[in-house]
């Protein structure tokens, strides 16, 4: 399995972390969510830093490197300032009381 992290810096950008939390909730949540080999999505912001990332377990290599759906560069202005990929050696689920991790972040609020 690969895990992909994506980032952000949003300074430079002409986006807003509030645009990019409205195209999450609006428009790329539902897409992602049928991306084959797709088994985990993460969406980060940090507002007083100015910056914007993801983070994606994928069950292997050639499906991460498929073309995803969405517009996110656009949407930023720009690509990353920094993706870095790694070999994912192991996972927890904790135990909590919520239904599933689907859904959940500020841009559901």
């Amino acid at each position: 399995m690969l895990v992909r992290i994506e980032l952000w810096n949003l300074g430079d950008s002409l986006t807003t972390i509030g645009e990019l939390r409205r195209y999450l909730r609006d428009e790329t949540v539902d897409e992602f969510a049928e991306v084959p080999g797709l088994r985990f999505q993460a969406w980060i912001s940090d507002d007083a830093g100015e910056r914007w990332g993801s983070f994606a377990l994928w069950e292997s290599r050639e499906e991460a490197d498929a073309e995803l759906p969405g517009r996110i560069h656009q949407v930023a202005g720009k690509p990353p300032d920094l993706v870095e990929e790694f070999d994912l050696e192991a996972t927890v689920e904790g135990r909590f009381e919520y239904p599933g991790l689907s859904r959940l972040g500020l841009a559901f609020d």
